[in-house]
């Protein structure tokens, strides 16, 4: 395999566990019956239309029909790709 074409599937497979990352928290703000524009929006706000966000809630189900996300699990995924504001945002959310 060339140098690019590794580069590029790193690249690819980097891009779909971040979509996956954003779905796991689209999922969450639908369990716990939160805005995920609004949470985001508050820890990025120079980032209010976020794409990957809104095609994430599109594939959300409803609550009933979703499995458990615990927030622990929550924290873990997001501080994996580098988002603690966004988990420490969340975080707020659920002490309230």
């Amino acid at each position: 395999m060339k140098r690019e074409d590794m580069e590029e599937q790193i690249i690819e497979s980097y891009k779909q566990d971040e979509k996956m990352m954003i779905l796991v928290f689209a999922q969450w703000c639908v369990n716990k019956d939160l805005d995920a524009f609004e949470l985001y929006t508050k820890t990025y706000p120079k980032q209010k239309d976020n794409p990957l966000l809104k095609e994430a809630l599109e594939l959300t189900v409803p609550k009933e029909e979703s499995e458990t996300i615990a927030d622990d699990t929550l924290f873990g995924v997001l501080s994996l790709y580098g988002n603690d504001d966004l988990a420490h945002t969340a975080s707020r959310y659920t002490k309230k």
